[in-house]
């Protein structure tokens, strides 16, 4: 195992194999590629052939550097192949009796000191290595899709797995281009084994007709920055494949958030598993393609007489970062805004952050001063929420707290006059509550905006069941108005992105928890893997810990679900008063301000 890894057979030419192949043999590598399928093994050089001439075109490497990359990648249809190899990379199916044929043909084939490597993301690779005559040489190497693009590279330990192994396989790693993160042998390890829980909810959250496919994957998108929502990316995965691996990690865990949604059976054994198919939660033009077309459950254009209510006059109650961030945004979009908080004072403080948010959008570029000026001359500040008699559409921003929401409401249903559309921001507490507070529930819906509210885009539209269609679609109408993204969702603990994300933090707490991986790890495994523009111990800190368990609380007494209860980590973290950035200290050290 001390010689280089210099020769590797690559066993498996479907996309990620062949993607695998082509990482190696651009890095100078000598690449066997071994499929029982002729068909693979010619699409697996027509893709090399295809993608070297788009570097060469892009003058990413030279023609002569194509020509070596192309010479250096042989195909095979026979294990046998691979007896030269320092190095095997299977890729065939997720199955374990695929894989162990493999492995045990490879036992008799290779050199002893050759190591075996399972591309895996699902299946036990300790099950995998007691099969082979030498365990101690078979590890679990996970990369991800498209292989090329992609820079993590899992390097799975089982307990069997000698230490020079995962030495060789990691230096291959780093020479590759790739950022290599050692995992133990669990399924879906570290990026997957986060990543699918929170797909799976996704699918639940779509099968219980609580939101449609495009509004989950669009209110992901937008609300975390994410560059595919989950819906989307289960198709681009595979359905079959993302059942497979949910199998697996609900039969370590036992945890309900991984027992797969059925709808994913459904879709499955319907032959309906996504692109490669043609059709699974989204119908495509081709099998294989990404390219969309209009189905049955498309959306249809909103009818140009929506039947809303006419808004010219909008009051903010609040005078924290999110009321003036959603006043700005108002103000922006033409509307008179009332900007009301406790005192005057408060309110003309709030104004002033709306002037230095507005100055630093003309220094960028982004508007003119006059149009500045014009914005601001559009807030009034106000000390008290009378001033929102006229108002057409009053928007609450105040603290997340029920009873100070309701008080609020009661005062509001006093003051505004007859037809205003009563709108709450909160994240987490039920919008039907605060509607009940007044005489005219059918007049209060949610409108929550997202931090900070002039940069984001979504907003969700959160309608109770005694919310009216005319004020669901002058919101709907609204918010359009204001460049932001509205999804509908039902008054429901999280809405669509808390309820999704919140999980999914917490899983990646309790993995820390278990000493299953670092801090580090875990956030570079998620941005390198799974595209997320931030890692869940930095989005953490960011957003505080004090409101993450607030909010982990809401949904685990919704929900009731014992896989949703805070991680024990978290809850001291909070009890310690390390709250994150805010306090220079969380899961990690900050320096003070």
């Amino acid at each position: 195992m001390d010689t280089p890894l210099h020769t590797i057979a690559v066993v498996g030419l479907g996309t990620m194999g062949t993607g695998i192949a082509e990482v190696l043999a651009r890095a100078g590598r000598e690449v066997i590629g071994i499929d029982i399928s002729d068909a693979a093994a010619r699409r697996a050089v027509t893709a090399l052939d295809a993608s070297t001439a788009r570097a060469v075109e892009r003058e990413r490497i030279t023609e002569e550097e194509r020509r070596n990359t192309l010479a250096r990648f042989r195909t095979f249809s026979d294990l046998q192949a691979a007896a030269d190899a320092d190095l095997v990379i299977e890729v065939v199916s997720e199955s374990y009796e695929a894989k162990q044929q493999v492995f045990r043909a490879l036992d008799s084939i290779v050199r002893p000191g050759t190591i075996l490597a399972t591309g895996t993301n699902a299946l036990s690779v300790t099950r995998l290595a007691a099969d082979s005559e030498h365990p101690e040489r078979v590890l679990g190497l996970h990369f991800f899709n498209p292989a090329p693009a992609m820079k993590l590279v899992e390097v799975v330990s089982s307990v069997l797995t000698a230490p020079s192994a995962v030495e060789a396989v990691t230096e291959l790693a780093r020479e590759l281009g790739k950022e290599p993160v050692a995992v133990g042998d669990r399924p879906g390890f570290v990026a997957d084994g986060l990543l699918f829980g929170y797909l799976n909810q996704a699918a639940a959250m779509y099968e219980a007709k609580y939101a449609s496919r495009e509004d989950i994957d669009a209110a992901m998108k937008l609300g975390c920055g994410l560059p595919m929502g989950p819906l989307a990316l289960l198709d681009l995965i595979g359905i079959d494949t993302a059942r497979t691996v949910l199998e697996a990690m609900y039969a370590e865990s036992r945890d309900r958030l991984h027992a797969p949604a059925p709808i994913l059976k459904q879709l499955s054994e319907a032959g309906l598993t996504g692109r490669k198919s043609g059709r699974g939660f989204y119908t495509y033009a081709a099998p294989g393609t990404g390219v969309l077309v209009p189905d049955a459950q498309t959306p249809q254009p909103a009818s140009e007489a929506a039947g809303g209510r006419e808004i010219r006059s909008v009051g903010v109650a609040g005078s924290g970062t999110m009321a003036s961030g959603i006043a700005e945004v108002f103000a922006k979009a033409g509307y008179d805004v009332v900007l009301a908080a406790r005192s005057l004072e408060k309110a003309e403080t709030a104004k002033s952050r709306i002037a230095k948010s507005l100055s630093r959008s003309v220094d960028k570029g982004r508007m003119t001063a006059e149009a500045r000026e014009a914005t601001l001359e559009r807030v009034s500040p106000a000390g008290s929420i009378d001033a929102f008699a006229e108002v057409d559409l009053a928007v609450e921003a105040v603290a997340e707290d029920l009873q100070i929401k309701q008080q609020l409401f009661a005062t509001l249903d006093k003051i505004c006059k007859p037809g205003a559309v009563l709108a709450t921001t909160t994240s987490s507490l039920p919008v039907v509550a605060c509607a009940r507070a007044t005489s005219r529930p059918q007049d209060v819906i949610g409108m929550h905006f997202f931090n900070p509210a002039p940069a984001m885009k979504l907003v969700e539209v959160v309608r109770t069941v005694l919310t009216s269609d005319e004020v669901h679609a002058t919101v709907h109408e609204v918010t359009t108005k204001i460049k932001k993204h509205p999804v509908d969702c039902g008054d429901r603990a999280g809405f669509i992105v808390n309820a999704l994300l919140f999980p999914y933090l917490n899983n990646a707490i309790k993995m820390v928890q278990e000493h299953y991986a670092t801090l580090d790890d875990i956030d570079a495994a998620m941005k390198l893997g799974g595209g997320y523009p931030m890692g869940p111990f930095e989005l953490l800190d960011v957003v505080g810990l004090d409101v993450s368990l607030a909010i982990e609380k809401v949904l685990h007494r919704e929900f009731r679900d014992p896989g949703l209860a805070p991680a024990p980590l978290l809850e001291h973290l909070v009890a310690a008063g390390c709250l994150g950035r805010k306090t220079g200290r969380g899961f990690r050290e900050y320096a003070r301000r």
